[in-house]
């Protein structure tokens, strides 16, 4: 039984920041690479940031390079995504991944339920 489940998501104003988390249970966490998509109602499911299952390689869209950061902590089994200078087009559900995510793919076997991420202007 392999479960993901996010926190964090709110509502916050433009210029704002949050701290997604995302728990897992039921994989070797160590093992499996992690990230995190995000989708607005709509449109389709977009990749937004990933990172290597040691945790020393990170990859991050375009759009949120230089405000959000990816980590992990391997020994609480817990993935995170600061997001800093939250702008309203970062509105969306985002959803926590597992496995199947490098430099060159990003085609995760796991998903989380997904956690609701506002900015108002």
């Amino acid at each position: 039984q392999v479960q993901l489940v996010e926190s964090g998501g709110g509502l916050v104003q433009a210029g704002g920041s949050l701290r997604l988390s995302c728990a897992a249970s039921g994989l070797t966490f160590s093992s499996y690479s992690m990230g995190w998509f995000r989708q607005a109602p709509g449109k389709e499911r977009e990749f937004v940031a990933s990172i290597s299952f040691s945790g020393t390689s990170t990859y991050y869209a375009e759009s949120v390079k230089g405000r959000f950061t990816i980590s992990r902590q391997n020994a609480k089994n817990t993935m995170y995504l600061q997001m800093n200078s939250l702008k309203p087009e970062d509105t969306a559900v985002y959803y926590c991944a597992a496995g199947g995510l490098s430099s060159t793919q990003q085609n995760p076997v796991y998903w989380g339920q997904g956690t609701q991420v506002t900015v108002s202007s």
